[in-house]
């Protein structure tokens, strides 16, 4: 089993920078590829990026090409969502999630097995 730690949310003004971490522990052997995604309310999940853990490739949603960047830190067993250029439509509880295959492009939410608990970005000024 792999447990999943999101943290680094908080309140920003519009064009500020935040970084998010992810903790990965337990079974991290099992980790192929680790998803961001983001939740506001009355709307399901939506995919932001995604790392392939071992190749480091990476995808994006188009929304967000440009200003975010993830990357990982395998010998820490993290994976960051570095993001800047923040507007308020990124303002959601943002949520790290694995699964234990390769993926290409951003799969939806359901294909992957351990989530981590949400960290709250707001974007206001």
């Amino acid at each position: 089993e792999v447990q999943l730690q999101a943290s680094g949310g908080g309140l920003v003004e519009p064009g500020g920078s935040l970084r998010l971490t992810c903790a990965a522990s337990g079974f991290t052997f099992d980790i192929h590829a680790v998803a961001w995604f983001r939740q506001v309310p009355g709307k399901e999940r939506e995919g932001i990026s995604v790392v392939n853990y071992r190749q480091g490739t990476t995808y994006y949603q188009d929304s967000v090409k440009g200003r975010f960047t993830t990357s990982t830190d395998r010998a820490k067993n993290l994976v960051y969502l570095q993001m800047n250029s923040l507007k308020a439509e990124d303002t959601g509880v943002y949520f790290c999630a694995s699964v234990s295959a390769e993926v290409t492009g951003i799969p939806p939410s359901r294909i992957y097995t351990d989530w981590g608990r949400g960290t709250q970005v707001t974007v206001s000024s």
